[in-house]
């Protein structure tokens, strides 16, 4: 069976940058990588103007079925067809991607320790940790260059859901993390120490959950 490393943390937290430098630590070719993102709901049936107002902040905007279905049919070494998310019309798009799993995989998001169910599946959780100032500037930058976002929605769509549901949910979500790491932007070890343990899991040096 393979293993499932679940990453979560607060948004612009660091997840898909410190996964990206662990896989080249060890490898991106022996690692799948996904970003629990892709999983949000299918939205086609509410116009635009709708889906620019939903709380995509909270559990129920993901597809949880979904998610834990090919979870799990990969960790039992089998291929799925994994949805694709377009930020810049709110909703998945209309392509899917085939994933032909490693022995180690790795799912990074905001939610990814927030279910029970998929957390069972988990061999090992890990919680990105970042202060709410860093992780604003972060998503300003990301939201403005990568999604193509005003300043004024960046701002509202922070502060009217992003860190409310950070402190009620996501942020709580650390308690179930075997492994808590910072990235606040200072020098650390976090990044060699992570590949460490993954290498070690995958070299069934040490034990999952």
């Amino acid at each position: 069976m393979n293993i499932l490393v679940l990453v979560g943390g607060g948004t612009a937290s660091g997840k898909t940058y410190v996964i990206e430098e662990v896989c080249k630590i060890i490898g991106a070719e022996n690692v799948t990588h996904l970003s629990i993102d892709d999983y949000y709901k299918e939205q086609s049936n509410i116009s635009f103007e709708v889906r620019k107002k939903q709380n995509y902040d909270h559990p129920k905007a993901f597809d949880w079925k979904l998610i834990y279905s090919q979870l799990q049919d990969l960790k039992n070494n089998k291929p799925i067809l994994k949805p694709t998310y377009d930020y810049t019309i709110h909703n998945r798009s209309d392509k899917v991607e085939e994933i032909v799993p490693k022995k180690l995989i790795i799912v990074e998001g905001i939610m990814a320790l927030v279910n029970k169910n998929v957390r069972e599946l988990a061999d090992l959780t890990i919680f990105i940790n970042a202060s709410r100032e860093r992780r604003l500037l972060r998503r300003m930058e990301r939201d403005q260059n990568e999604r193509k976002r005003t300043y004024d929605s960046i701002v509202n769509q922070y502060f009217a859901t992003v860190q409310p549901m950070y402190e009620e949910i996501i942020g709580p979500s650390s308690y179930y993390a075997d492994m808590l790491i910072n990235n606040d932007g200072y020098d650390n070890r976090s990044i060699e120490v992570i590949a460490a343990v993954l290498k070690a899991l995958r070299n069934n040096e040490i034990k999952g959950r």
